[in-house]
């Protein structure tokens, strides 16, 4: 089976600054011969709050042939307790009425895909534990099948065991939570996005992958991170084991935060000069 994993979109109605990419990478996707494109999250710039850009991406995705899974990220349906848009109800059924499920798995032959909603792990709350007893629930009832998890946060940036990397990864008692869950299942695959690096990795007999942003890349405003940086996608062949290919796909721009963060982000920006200050 092979799945392209595209992410971090960031399209949008009103901002248009990566709207651009999308012909190139819609292209790519039709001749790239996917039995299953997976979205792993920040489709929109804002669909944590507008309606709009959540319609007009949905209405992007459509015109790819090939079916299509979502899950959401930060800038589609929040963030963290204490952040500028943390996750609740009203974003949470916005994502769903509009774009679908925030969560899902689809068997295909002997792998069973799950997408997770990373963005609900760090609240301790019913809704965070509600998805882990359908996650546990979904893994034992996998019948044999190898497994592939999809989502839009990593499981860690630096060290399988790093302390709390704040925006950038599942928090330490949420990822112990996966790693005891991974573990006990033959989970083969953890494929994200969120980081815009690409980079490939192992977490004992899994393989991590961190999806290219199809937007941007980041230059100073925030830290270094493991990998490379590009704009493309990821090819995963899921037969007997795992192959993971990045791809930087000819055609789309490489667009850089930085220099328009002021117009799509200001919000992002009054923190990069606060820190600076």
């Amino acid at each position: 089976m092979k799945i392209v994993q595209i992410t971090d979109t960031h399209f949008s109605p009103s901002k248009p600054h990566f709207n651009g990419n999308w012909e190139p990478l819609a292209a790519w996707i039709e001749q790239s011969g996917a039995d299953l494109v997976i979205h792993t999250g920040d489709l929109t710039v804002d669909g944590a709050d507008k309606d709009d850009d959540i319609t007009f991406c949905m209405g992007l995705m459509r015109e790819i042939s090939k079916p299509m899974l979502l899950v959401p990220g930060n800038h589609d349906v929040g963030h963290l307790p204490g952040s500028l848009q943390p996750v609740d109800a009203v974003r949470l059924e916005r994502w769903r009425r509009l774009a679908g499920p925030d969560y899902w798995f689809e068997d295909a032959g002997n792998w069973r895909l799950i997408g997770l909603d990373s963005q609900v792990m760090g609240f301790n709350d019913a809704t965070e534990e509600a998805q882990f007893e359908w996650l546990r629930e979904t893994l034992e009832s996998r019948g044999g099948r190898r497994v592939a998890m999809f989502a839009h946060k990593p499981l860690f940036v630096d060290d399988p065991d790093e302390g709390d990397t704040g925006y950038w990864s599942i928090r330490p008692t949420q990822r112990r939570r996966l790693y005891d869950l991974i573990a006990a299942h033959d989970v083969a695959l953890h494929a994200s996005g969120h980081l815009h690096w690409a980079w490939k990795g192992k977490y004992a007999h899994t393989s991590l992958v961190w999806g290219p942003s199809a937007a941007f890349i980041v230059d100073t405003m925030e830290r270094k991170m493991p990998g490379e940086q590009l704009i493309g996608a990821v090819v995963h062949e899921l037969d007997d084991t795992v192959a993971s290919e990045i791809v930087a796909i000819p055609g789309m721009a490489t667009h850089v935060l930085d220099d328009v963060v002021e117009e799509v982000y200001p919000h992002e920006a009054h923190k990069v000069r606060r820190k600076a200050g």
